[in-house]
């Protein structure tokens, strides 16, 4: 790694950042006029190839949010202890992501109160569970189907419940049904 560069506003990093073209920029949320938010932003819309990484001392979720809704690719705590750091930068620098686990929680909690639509709590396997299980499916249907067990079934049913903090069968049917997630199923009884 190089430092290539310093700036100590956010007008500031954005002139090095177009000057310099680094592959990553470090930037803090608090730049003066020009908050590293707004340099952010401008970065990701006008430098794609640049990676930017947050480095601030707050944790609140709105900045944490408001940092990656603007396009940084991480954030971590000015408190984190250099390995965090280091591995934060590495893991940007590969093109992935990087949260410190001071705010992962945070941002993970955060994202589940602004998700619009419900259904968007639940992973592939937790809306296959429940589609079937609308469908009139029994955990031993299911887990038949699926080949998993009955178990794990009515492990992922109380979990569908309590995401989507739902009461029991007759309310994921109704969900299920409000989303469009029951297949019409003819048995060979009534063909």
């Amino acid at each position: 790694m190089e430092v290539v560069g310093e700036a100590g506003t956010g007008e500031e990093a954005l002139e090095a950042a177009f000057a310099l073209r680094p592959d990553i920029v470090v930037m803090d949320v608090s730049m003066g006029a020009m908050t590293g938010v707004e340099a952010t932003r401008r970065i990701a819309q006008e430098l794609p190839e640049c990676r930017v990484l947050i480095l601030s001392m707050h944790k609140d979720p709105v900045y944490v949010r408001e940092a990656l809704r603007a396009g940084a690719r991480g954030y971590v705590l000015k408190g984190a202890i250099d390995t965090e750091f280091l591995t934060a930068v590495r893991a940007v620098a590969r093109g992935e992501g990087s949260l410190s686990p001071a705010v992962s929680g945070m941002v993970l909690a955060d994202y589940r109160n602004f998700v619009r639509q419900p259904i968007d709590l639940l992973t592939n396997r937790e809306r296959q569970i429940l589609q079937l299980l609308a469908e009139g499916g029994t955990a031993k249907d299911v887990a038949a189907e699926l080949n998993i067990s009955p178990y794990t079934v009515d492990a992922h049913r109380s979990r569908i419940l309590k995401k989507l903090q739902l009461r029991g069968s007759s309310d994921l049917v109704r969900f299920a049904m409000e989303n469009g997630m029951i297949r019409n199923r003819i048995s060979t009884d009534e063909k």
